[in-house]
This record gives C-alpha cells, sequence and structure tokens, in this order.
C-alpha cells in the first residue's frame, strides 16, 4: 500500500513526468495498464487454491507438499515488493514493467507446462517476483500520471482490484479447472499480458535507465531477504516432514537462514538507503502496525487456503463450488468501498483496526465448529463476516503505516507492511501444514484409544458393516476412513481455533494508534 503521495512505492522519487491538471487519455491508460498488471499479480495469489487438489495429484505431491505452490509466491513477493522502487529508477519504469510482464508469462507457462513438484515451485517463485513488482508501481502510476484531483479516482479502482484479486482467484481457477484444465489457471495469463504489455507501450512514455546505480544497490540486504525468508520457509515447510533437527536439511536451512537475516542486519548498517528500512519498525505505532498486520496475513491467507482444502476433503466439493464460497467474502468489502472516504472521515482508527480484527477473529472462531456433515452453507456467514472485517483492518491499518512516519519514509512504510502482511500469509500456509500433520496424527490417536476392540459396542458396530460391505476386512477398512475423517475435521477445527484467537490477542495493540489526520485520503490497498 502506498498513499497517493509524490513518493513511488518505496519512498524514493517519483518516476515519470509531473501530472498535467487532468489526466490525458495516455494517463489514463498507463493506470489501466498498471490496474492490470496488479489484478494480474493479486489473482494468482489464490487461482491455485480451490484447484490445488487436483493440481497435487496431477504433479505427484502430498497435501503437505502442495502448500509450497501457495507459499513459494507470496516468499517471493515478500522480497520483491520492497526492492520494486530501486529496480524502477534503475531501469526506467516502462521497461522495467515490460521485462516483469514478459517473465511473469513466461513463468505462468512455466506452471502451466508443469508435471512436477519442483518444477511447478519454481515457476510460482518466478510469478511472485514478477508478479508482486507490478503492485507497488501500480500505486507509482498513480501517483504520479494522474493529478491529484483524479488520484481518488485511480486509487478506488486499485483498491477494487487488490480486494477482488484474490478473491475471484479461487472461483477462477475452479472453473477453469471443472471447465477445461487446471492448466488453463495460469495460461490464462497469456491474453492479459500481452493487452497489458499494449498498454504500456501506449501509456508510459520510455525513460533512461540507470544502470550505473547497481554500484549503490544494498546487495547485502537483497541477498538478506532471498536467502533469510527462502531459509525459513523450508524449514517451517519441511520441518514437521524432516523430524526437524532430526534431518540435515533442516540444519542447513536454519544456517541459510541465519546467514540471511545476518546479511539483512549488515545491510541495515552499511548502505546507504537500504532495500528495506527495518528501523521503521522501532516505531511504536508501526511496531503495532506491523505486527498487527502479520496476524490480519494469518488469517486472509489461512482462511482462503483451508476452506477450499476442508469443501474438498470432507464435503466432496469440486474446484468451481470451493471457489464460490471462497468469493463470498469479496462480496461486503467491494459494496464498502464506495464508503472508505466517509469512514476516514468519520470513525477513529482504534475503533475501526479493533472492530475489524474482532470481526476476522471471530469468523474465524464460527468455523471451529465443523463437523463431517458440514458443506458450503455453513462457511456464509463467516465469510460474509470476514469480508466486513477485512476492508476495515487493511484499509485503516494501511492508512496507520503512512500516517505513522515522516512522509519521506511513506513509500518505505508501504512496502514494508506489505512485507510484513505476505509474511503472515507465508508463515499461515507453513504452520497449517505442520498443525496439519500434527493435530491429524493426535486425534486418530486419541480416536482410536476409545475404540476397544474387544468391545461389545466396537464388535456389533464392525459386525454390521461387515455384512453390509461383503467381510470384515471391508468394515475394517471404513471405518479407519472414518476415524480419518472425523480426526481430519478435528484438525481444522483446531487451525481454525488458532487463527481466530491468534487474532483476539493482538487486540490491545490498537491502543499504540493515533487517530489519523483530519483531511486523510485514502491509500491504495493490497
Amino acid at each position: 500500500m502506498a498513499g497517493a503521495v509524490a513518493t513511488d512505492a518505496t519512498g524514493g522519487p517519483t518516476s515519470g513526468a509531473p501530472a498535467a491538471e487532468r489526466g490525458d487519455l495516455s494517463a489514463w491508460l498507463a493506470v489501466a495498464a498498471g490496474t492490470l498488471g496488479a489484478l494480474m499479480a493479486t489473482l494468482d495469489i489464490s487461482i491455485v487454491n480451490s484447484a490445488l487438489p487436483t493440481i497435487q495429484g496431477e504433479i505427484g505431491a502430498t497435501g503437505t507438499e502442495g502448500t509450497w505452490v501457495a507459499t513459494a509466491y507470496l516468499v517471493a513477493e515478500i522480497v520483491i515488493i520492497p526492492m520494486a522502487a530501486w529496480f524502477e529508477r534503475l531501469l526506467g519504469l516502462r521497461t522495467f514493467l515490460l521485462i516483469a510482464a514478459a517473465l511473469f508469462t513466461a513463468f505462468s507457462v512455466m506452471c502451466g507446462l508443469a508435471d512436477n513438484l519442483t518444477m511447478m515451485i519454481i515457476g510460482r517463485v518466478g510469478q511472485g517476483f514478477t508478479g508482486g513488482a507490478m503492485i507497488p508501481t501500480a500505486q507509482t502510476i498513480i501517483a504520479t500520471r494522474l493529478p491529484r484531483s483524479q488520484q481518488p479516482i485511480g486509487i478506488a479502482l486499485f483498491g477494487v482490484t487488490a480486494i477482488m484479486g484474490p478473491v475471484i482467484g479461487p472461483l477462477l481457477g475452479g472453473w477453469l479447472t471443472e471447465n477445461i484444465s487446471w492448466h488453463y489457471a495460469f495460461f490464462i495469463n497469456l491474453p492479459i499480458c500481452v493487452l497489458l504489455v499494449a498498454l504500456l507501450l501506449i501509456g508510459l512514455p520510455h525513460e533512461r535507465s540507470h544502470l550505473d546505480r547497481l554500484r549503490e544497490a544494498d546487495w547485502f540486504g537483497v541477498a538478506g531477504l532471498a536467502l533469510g525468508l527462502g531459509g525459513l520457509t523450508v524449514l517451517l515447510e519441511e520441518g514437521q516432514r524432516e523430524q526437524w533437527f532430526a534431518s540435515e536439511l533442516i540444519w542447513w536451512m536454519a544456517g541459510i537462514s541465519a546467514i540471511g537475516f545476518a546479511f539483512l542486519i549488515t545491510g541495515q548498517l552499511t548502505a546507504k538507503r537500504p532495500v528495506i528500512k527495518l528501523s521503521l519498525l522501532l516505531d511504536r505505532q508501526f511496531g503495532a502496525v506491523a505486527l498487527m498486520g502479520i496476524v490480519l496475513g494469518v488469517v486472509l491467507y489461512g482462511t482462503a487456503y483451508v476452506i477450499p482444502q476442508f469443501l474438498a476433503a470432507i464435503a466432496g466439493y469440486n474446484a468451481l463450488q470451493a471457489g464460490k464460497i471462497v468469493l463470498l467474502s469479496g462480496i461486503p468489502s467491494l459494496l464498502m468501498m464506495a464508503m472508505v472516504p466517509i469512514l476516514l472521515r468519520t470513525i477513529d482508527i482504534r475503533i475501526a483496526v479493533a472492530v475489524g480484527l474482532a470481526i476476522m477473529g471471530g469468523s474465524a472462531v464460527l468455523d471451529s465448529h465443523l463437523t463431517t456433515d458440514s458443506v458450503g452453507g455453513d462457511f456464509i456467514a463467516s465469510q460474509l463476516l470476514r469480508g466486513v472485517g477485512q476492508i476495515l483492518g487493511m484499509l485503516f491499518l494501511s492508512q496507520a503505516a503512512i500516517q505513522s512516519v515522516p512522509p519521506e519514509d511513506a513509500g518505505d512504510a508501504s512496502g514494508l507492511f506489505n512485507a510484513m502482511r505476505n509474511l503472515g500469509g507465508s508463515l499461515a500456509l507453513a504452520g497449517i501444514a505442520i498443525i496439519q500433520d500434527q493435530r491429524l496424527w493426535f486425534h486418530t490417536r486419541r480416536i482410536e484409544e476409545t475404540l476397544n476392540a474387544n468391545a461389545a459396542a466396537v464388535q456389533e458396530r464392525i459386525a454390521g458393516m461387515a455384512q453390509m460391505l461383503g467381510g470384515e476386512p471391508a468394515a475394517l477398512r471404513l471405518l479407519s476412513q472414518q476415524i480419518q475423517g472425523q480426526a481430519l475435521v478435528m484438525t481444522y477445527n483446531d487451525i481454525f481455533t488458532i487463527m481466530g484467537f491468534g487474532t483476539l490477542l493482538v487486540l490491545p495493540l490498537v491502543l499504540f494508534l493515533r487517530p489519523l489526520p483530519k483531511n486523510t485520503s485514502a491509500a491504495a490497498m493490497h
């Protein structure tokens, strides 16, 4: 998120010509290009969620390995978003976006052609790097190509894109999976990228590159972000399967992560302009906002991932049906976008954030009472509530992130807040994989302990099933499946409970927030 101010996505000098009094056709074409690029990037965060069970089966990935398909994209985004403004200054805005669009298309094709987990993850990492670059640059285009009087229109367009992209993703991915093939969830980016390139060539002027600035780069910070976050994510994702530090791989990942974060700190101390300004976290208000942003990311991305998985595994939903349920949360968010200016002027930020987080946490707790008979209809109320909490939490926290720092640091605050929220999503997906493994085993064993093989009721149950199914082996297999189903539902309930109460625990942090200035205008959101 970056405010519609005369700074780029990380607080650097804006690129492009100064905005005219009224934006001309080329300016609006540039805004359309930026919005389209951001839509494509946000859409691809979640387009695989509802299709993931199908994709896992075809590329030979287990359920826990499948989280990598979503996590890889988020981690790559975390690394690139703070670096986008530097690449923009280095290459020029149009050249940078043309390169990003071309590479995004190539990596999308790689994902669509993937027939194994490794190829899919490489493609998703590439998508995250190149797609993430198109999000803050869209905000830069709005701030530099439109006059201040017309920027609210551009911001509103971007806000709708930022909210609806992740929500429409599962529905679109589900429809393509059920009616054509999951491969087209990635191939659909080809025609979009062709249109994007045309709009960029028409709407943005060419700018001279400044490759000499390569010498000024915070290479320690760049390497630190990639190694630190990459190593930490692998450690969290693979730790449970590898028996944690009994595995040589986990020791290597821990070492790589430690080296990465050491590089990042070195960059903070030595670089003239660090790739990400971590010192902002020392500000009491911004530090509180960043922590709440992490929790917001946990619930946003965690629920969007878990709900389709539950509906596929327990309710037998296909990808399209699951996508429709995920879409519900976007309805109240979209309707409330028109009220953004009024909300900012009339609601105290502390009340708004508290209510938003309480609703988000409450909606997760509401989903923690599922049974093996639960279906999509059981998520309607929680999804609608989640949409309301999402707009309040994202909107006001994004404003607080920018307003809590000096104007010259607004872009850095925006990039760091985005990174924190995406980090929350990455941690959520890694944590879900760990909890799912541990709690599924725990609940399965506990249920089995209650079933005494010599008990009359158990013997009678097995005998009845054997008579219906044609033999005791078939009856025992069915009983095992029923135990697994019950244990899986209890595991999902645990996941929703943790997300819900984890969100409620950070509510006291709203006391560190300061009221927004009375003349605050909406900042763009991602």
